[in-house]
Protein backbone atom coordinates (compact mmCIF):
# COMPACT_ATOMS: atom_id res chain seq x y z
CA UNK A 1 0.00 0.00 0.00
CA UNK A 2 1.19 3.51 -0.75
CA UNK A 3 2.61 5.71 1.99
CA UNK A 4 1.08 9.11 2.68
CA UNK A 5 2.95 11.78 4.64
CA UNK A 6 1.78 13.01 8.03
CA UNK A 7 0.86 16.36 6.47
CA UNK A 8 -1.39 14.59 3.95
CA UNK A 9 -3.02 12.56 6.70
CA UNK A 10 -3.77 15.64 8.78
CA UNK A 11 -5.21 17.49 5.75
CA UNK A 12 -7.54 14.58 4.97
CA UNK A 13 -8.56 14.30 8.63
CA UNK A 14 -9.34 18.01 8.78
CA UNK A 15 -11.36 17.84 5.56
CA UNK A 16 -13.36 14.86 6.86
CA UNK A 17 -14.11 16.64 10.14
CA UNK A 18 -15.24 19.77 8.31
CA UNK A 19 -17.46 17.66 6.04
CA UNK A 20 -19.10 16.00 9.04
CA UNK A 21 -19.71 19.42 10.61
CA UNK A 22 -21.16 20.70 7.33
CA UNK A 23 -18.51 23.40 6.90
CA UNK A 24 -16.51 21.93 4.00
CA UNK A 25 -17.14 23.69 0.68
CA UNK A 26 -15.99 22.60 -2.77
CA UNK A 27 -13.87 24.68 -5.19
CA UNK A 28 -15.33 27.52 -7.20
CA UNK A 29 -18.97 26.45 -6.90
CA UNK A 30 -18.67 26.80 -3.11
CA UNK A 31 -21.29 24.09 -2.58
CA UNK A 32 -21.40 22.05 0.63
CA UNK A 33 -19.58 18.72 0.39
CA UNK A 34 -21.57 15.69 1.59
CA UNK A 35 -19.65 12.81 0.00
CA UNK A 36 -16.74 11.39 2.09
CA UNK A 37 -14.79 10.49 -1.07
CA UNK A 38 -14.97 14.09 -2.19
CA UNK A 39 -13.73 15.23 1.23
CA UNK A 40 -10.73 12.89 0.95
CA UNK A 41 -10.01 14.21 -2.56
CA UNK A 42 -10.09 17.80 -1.30
CA UNK A 43 -7.73 16.95 1.57
CA UNK A 44 -5.25 15.21 -0.74
CA UNK A 45 -5.43 18.08 -3.22
CA UNK A 46 -4.61 20.59 -0.49
CA UNK A 47 -1.73 18.39 0.69
CA UNK A 48 -0.32 18.18 -2.87
CA UNK A 49 -0.52 21.96 -3.17
CA UNK A 50 1.61 22.30 -0.05
CA UNK A 51 4.18 19.80 -1.32
CA UNK A 52 3.29 16.84 0.90
CA UNK A 53 4.14 13.30 -0.16
CA UNK A 54 1.01 11.97 -1.84
CA UNK A 55 1.18 8.98 -4.21
CA UNK A 56 -0.09 9.38 -7.76
CA UNK A 57 -3.74 8.70 -8.51
CA UNK A 58 -4.47 5.03 -9.21
CA UNK A 59 -6.39 4.04 -12.33
CA UNK A 60 -9.93 2.93 -11.68
CA UNK A 61 -10.90 -0.71 -12.22
CA UNK A 62 -13.25 0.21 -15.06
CA UNK A 63 -10.57 2.03 -17.04
CA UNK A 64 -8.08 -0.81 -16.62
CA UNK A 65 -10.68 -3.33 -17.82
CA UNK A 66 -11.43 -1.17 -20.86
CA UNK A 67 -7.74 -0.85 -21.69
CA UNK A 68 -7.25 -4.61 -21.36
CA UNK A 69 -10.21 -5.35 -23.62
CA UNK A 70 -8.92 -2.89 -26.24
CA UNK A 71 -5.52 -4.60 -26.21
CA UNK A 72 -7.14 -8.01 -26.58
CA UNK A 73 -9.28 -6.79 -29.48
CA UNK A 74 -6.27 -5.33 -31.28
CA UNK A 75 -4.33 -8.59 -30.82
CA UNK A 76 -7.26 -10.58 -32.24
CA UNK A 77 -7.47 -8.33 -35.30
CA UNK A 78 -3.70 -8.57 -35.81
CA UNK A 79 -3.91 -12.38 -35.67
CA UNK A 80 -6.71 -12.45 -38.22
CA UNK A 81 -4.85 -10.30 -40.75
CA UNK A 82 -1.44 -11.96 -40.41
CA UNK A 83 -2.33 -15.32 -42.10
CA UNK A 84 -3.98 -13.51 -45.00
CA UNK A 85 -0.82 -11.52 -45.68
CA UNK A 86 1.27 -14.69 -45.58
CA UNK A 87 -1.12 -16.39 -48.01
CA UNK A 88 -0.95 -13.43 -50.41
CA UNK A 89 2.87 -13.51 -50.33
CA UNK A 90 2.87 -17.23 -51.06
CA UNK A 91 0.54 -16.73 -54.04
CA UNK A 92 2.64 -13.89 -55.41
CA UNK A 93 5.85 -15.97 -55.13
CA UNK A 94 4.22 -18.84 -57.04
CA UNK A 95 3.13 -16.52 -59.83
CA UNK A 96 6.62 -14.98 -59.97
CA UNK A 97 8.22 -18.42 -60.39
CA UNK A 98 6.07 -19.25 -63.41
Amino acid sequence: MAKYSKKAQTKVKRAMEEMKEGKLKSGRSNKKVTNPKQAVAIGLSEARAEGAKVPKKAASKKSTKKAASKKAASKKSARKTAPKKAAKKAVSKKSARK
